[in-house]
């Protein structure tokens, strides 16, 4: 297996063959993934993530964090679970300032990261999650609507734009974190909770 940095035309490609979401994040790093052949699988990328308070949290500043935010493979992949781990070491050094990976698995498409717990990432819980913004009967995400009129407060929106804007709320998202360094393992285990299990429903 092998990963190179992706070019912006491998990028646009994966995103929008091989990932449910049909749509091509804002990303800082981004690695192409190639398999024992040297065929081409797909791509994994990271972004700086949407929460400009993201590393606060954890006592870091911005930049010292980074969200994983597409896994975009068309199979041909070695174990995923062997791609994220060469992705993660690959960042230690690509980017040796960053010293902490936060994904979410989405409840939407009921996902409880499987993948995150086969790698040993830790669990921090879940968290309420927006889908977005009913806006000109179109669901549209916060941050398009933000580029687009300047604000995404609904009170404007339904003002200035559409009077029948509507916030859509979804299932929690479950957040996942990965520290680079033991210093910052230390203390993302004093918090990590137990995996979640996926619930099976049974008709009766």
């Amino acid at each position: 297996m092998k990963i190179e940095k992706a070019s912006g035309k491998a990028i646009k490609y994966a995103c929008m063959k091989f990932h449910y979401a049909k749509a091509v994040p804002q990303i800082r790093l981004g690695y192409s993934v190639f398999n024992d052949a040297n065929e081409w699988c797909g791509v994994v990328l990271f972004s700086n993530g949407a929460n400009p308070h993201i590393a606060s949290e954890f006592g870091l500043v911005q930049g010292q964090v980074v969200e994983l935010v597409r896994v975009a493979l068309n199979g041909k992949q070695n174990a995923t679970s062997q791609v994220l781990a060469a992705t993660l070491r690959q960042i230690t050094k690509d980017a040796p300032a960053v010293k902490i990976i936060v994904s979410y698995a989405d409840r939407n498409q009921n996902h409880i990261g499987t993948i995150y717990q086969a790698t040993n990432w830790y669990y921090l819980g879940e968290y309420a999650n927006e889908r977005g913004i009913i806006l000109n009967g179109k669901l549209t995400h916060r941050r398009s609507i933000n580029k687009k009129y300047g604000t995404s407060t609904l009170s404007v929106l339904k003002e200035k734009v559409d009077p029948n804007a509507e916030i859509v709320k979804g299932k929690a998202k479950i957040k996942y974190v990965f520290p680079l360094d033991k210093w910052q393992r230390k203390k993302i285990m004093k918090i990590a909770k137990p995996y979640p299990k996926k619930i099976v429903e049974v008709d009766l």
